[in-house]
């Protein structure tokens, strides 16, 4: 079993990770913002600048995704808006470059429906995913939405008793369906809490929280704060690292 500190902090972000569905509504309370610095074998390569937000009505995760200069450029746009409950109600994503292309996903009766369009003289495709709204949004390039499954974790295998510290059973494994609308594809994976783990981060060694994310895609090795907020990210199979800012 593992305690953190700032319990309450955490067990609110956890009760209301879901954020605001209505950009129209108020903001509300900003839960995480920062940005992501996304290394490939030691050289900065991209920034992924984000925004949490919650309100009464559910939840916003944006993000946008930008290549540092010298690499291919590219940049894009996403925002996953979800219930109270943590379901989707909306996700978008756009290409500003180099292409101009765009896709949504949206619940349509009880399963998940993608529309996808790669230009303005395309002809818009729609794909169904026999999927609930439940299902978690994992896209390519939004690394902020693997903190928010994470989030998700805690909420449904961790415990806190009145009074205590959260209990999290080092190892456990906890299966969610998930969906890439980049890929346009959809996967089982499992995520777990591996324990508390000193790890050197530009420089500073420092004790955080350590959680494995598995799928047929390779494993992905996250360590987060006693806030729960993402700090960085190994994917050793592709010489990736994701640090914050």
């Amino acid at each position: 079993m593992v305690k953190w500190s700032q319990v309450m902090v955490a067990l609110l972000v956890v009760a209301a990770f879901a954020v605001a569905g209505d950009k129209k509504e108020a903001a509300g309370q900003t839960v995480d913002s920062g940005s992501l610095g996304v290394f490939m074998n030691g050289r900065r390569v991209a920034t992924e600048t984000f925004t949490v937000e919650q309100n009464a009505s559910g939840s916003l995760i944006s993000s946008q995704f930008k290549t540092e200069e010298g690499v291919d450029k590219s940049s894009q746009t996403s925002a996953l808006q979800l219930t109270p409950t943590g379901d989707i109600r909306k996700y978008e994503w756009k290409e500003l470059s180099p292409g101009k292309s765009q896709a949504t996903v949206a619940p349509n009766n009880d399963f998940l429906m993608e529309h996808l369009s790669s230009g303005p003289d395309a002809k818009p495709e729609e794909q169904p995913f026999l999927l609930p709204a439940s299902t978690s949004v994992l896209d390519d390039y939004v690394f902020i939405h693997r903190e928010v499954l994470v989030w998700r974790y805690l909420a449904t295998t961790c415990k806190q008793e009145k009074g205590a510290a959260v209990q999290c059973p080092a190892n456990q494994k906890t299966q969610f369906g998930a969906m890439n609308p980049h890929q346009r594809s959809s996967l089982p994976l499992t995520l777990e809490f591996a324990g508390r783990d000193k790890v050197t981060i530009r420089g500073t060694e420092r004790e955080l929280n350590k959680f494995v994310l598995r799928s047929e895609g390779g494993d992905w090795t996250m360590w987060l704060d006693d806030q729960f907020k993402l700090q960085r990210i190994l994917i050793a199979s592709d010489s990736t690292e994701v640090i914050r800012d």
